[in-house]
């Protein structure tokens, strides 16, 4: 019996192979941790502690733990653009992780940096995939 040619999902027989595109979800993760670290810098530079690698890394490391921590346990990667439920929990659970991580190593938790947190993490976490989800809306014909 002839053996039948056969091409992997990613080709078909009517070209060269195709590279399949990064997954959104991939993407969104890319696009929070350089925000998380946005918000880490800014803060740092802010109040003068100095924008260095490790400084901004010691300022980051508690909400991007959290971030990671809930991204995976959320399984965020199902519906990585929605705002809700995806980006409120992902915003909500990294803001009071990060506060609890950086509270438990000893760091300042006052008052006025959980609510620059809470709004600054949410602009960044919600506000980008609430306006993909605009764009993408308005560009949908209506039936």
């Amino acid at each position: 019996m002839p053996s039948r040619p056969t091409t992997s999902p990613t080709q078909d027989r009517s070209g060269p192979p195709r590279t399949s595109p990064v997954s959104p979800a991939l993407v969104w993760t890319g696009v929070d941790v350089v925000l998380i670290l946005a918000f880490a810098v800014s803060g740092r530079r802010t109040h003068e502690h100095g924008v260095t690698f490790l400084g901004v890394l010691d300022t980051a490391w508690p909400f991007l733990a959290a971030y990671a921590v809930v991204n995976l346990a959320l399984r965020a990667r199902r519906s990585p653009s929605t705002p809700w439920p995806t980006a409120v929990v992902l915003w909500l659970a990294t803001v009071v992780g990060g506060l609890l991580l950086r509270a438990a190593s000893g760091e300042g938790v006052a008052l006025s940096f959980q609510i620059v947190t809470l709004l600054v993490l949410g602009t960044f976490l919600v506000l980008p995939r609430a306006v993909v989800r605009a764009l993408r809306r308005r560009r949908l014909p209506v039936a």
